[in-house]
């Protein structure tokens, strides 16, 4: 699986794009409120662990999912 974090504008939030090997979009959710999606995917990482992760992603660079 593969994530991407997208810079959003003014009054639209940054997003996240889950994608499949395929590149097929899984999901799109806000950036601020992972931890739900994430899980439902099987990520059982600390909720502490998750947000760091998500913040410390580059905007707009596609990399594979490295959450356990």
């Amino acid at each position: 699986m593969f994530i991407i974090k997208i810079k959003g504008k003014a009054k639209i939030p940054d997003f996240i794009q889950l994608r499949d090997e395929n590149m097929i979009l899984l999901e799109y959710f806000s950036a601020a409120r992972p931890l739900n999606k994430l899980k439902s995917y099987g990520i059982k990482s600390s909720d502490e662990d998750i947000l760091k992760y998500v913040d410390e992603l580059e905007y707009g660079k596609l990399q594979k999912l490295s959450l356990k």
